[in-house]
């Protein structure tokens, strides 16, 4: 990811892990105060949800015109997504039952517990709920201000709580099974949404966001057990016919 980055011309300044998400913002903060540089402060800028509002909403809802719809999955990271989406799909089908997920091991919103805040906005501190876990581009150890705002104008109907190894599972298999490749946050949110599908009535139909990509968790735990060289079964496969095959 951060080779990505570099490839398509950015600067990538890496913080310290112990100061977690929280530290990275606050570094961003510090940088752009002394270089004058632009901070996009994708967690409290209003324009992350309008614009989600404005289009991945209506996009749902045309897509569904007509048909049936019972639930929305998601998670969060910047909870742009959840606070536009929610509150559009709400005032036009009332009867659609939102799913809100994070992360098992960093139950923020489970635990009812608010992100102090400064004057911006922003978040002052870490939240005590959180705890590391591998779910990237989901639930940073604090509590969004835009998720905050978005949970006030259309709350979820349902919870779900994903642990990071079924995350990191369902991600391989639907590349495995669907041919679809996302990272581990899709993994997170189709577990959820599956797990939605296990108690919701039969017959009913589910919209789930997927919302990144596999090839830039290359060399994430998502990758971990893929080896890049022939493994034994395939050595067996190549032996199977006299040609072509790499010396021992």
């Amino acid at each position: 990811r951060r080779k990505l980055m570099r490839f398509l011309g950015s600067k990538v300044i890496i913080t310290p892990k112990k100061d977690k998400g929280l530290g990275m913002v606050k570094k961003a903060q510090e940088l752009s105060k002394q270089h004058g540089w632009f901070l996009a402060r994708q967690f409290e800028n209003e324009a992350n949800p309008a614009f989600h509002a404005a289009t991945t909403a209506p996009e749902i809802l045309k897509d569904f015109e007509g048909k049936q719809l019972d639930y929305f999955v998601l998670g969060y990271g910047t909870g742009g997504t959840f606070a536009g989406c929610s509150k559009v799909i709400k005032a036009n089908r009332p009867s659609v039952k939102i799913v809100l997920a994070e992360p098992e091991a960093a139950g923020l919103l489970k635990s009812g517990v608010k992100s102090e805040r400064n004057p911006d906005g922003s978040a002052i501190g870490s939240h005590p709920a959180f705890n590391a876990h591998p779910i990237q581009g989901w639930t940073p150890d604090f509590v969004p201000q835009i998720l905050e705002k978005g949970l006030e104008e259309a709350k979820h109907d349902e919870y779900i709580a994903v642990p990071g190894p079924s995350a990191i599972q369902t991600s391989q298999l639907l590349a495995k099974t669907q041919g679809i490749l996302t990272g581990i946050s899709g993994g997170a949110s189709m577990w959820a949404a599956i797990e939605m599908a296990k108690k919701a009535p039969e017959g009913s139909v589910l919209c789930v966001i997927l919302a990144d990509t596999g090839e830039r968790y290359l060399s994430t735990p998502l990758f971990e057990s893929i080896a890049a060289d022939m493994n034994a079964e395939e050595i067996e496969i190549s032996k199977s016919t006299p040609g072509f095959q790499l010396a021992a």
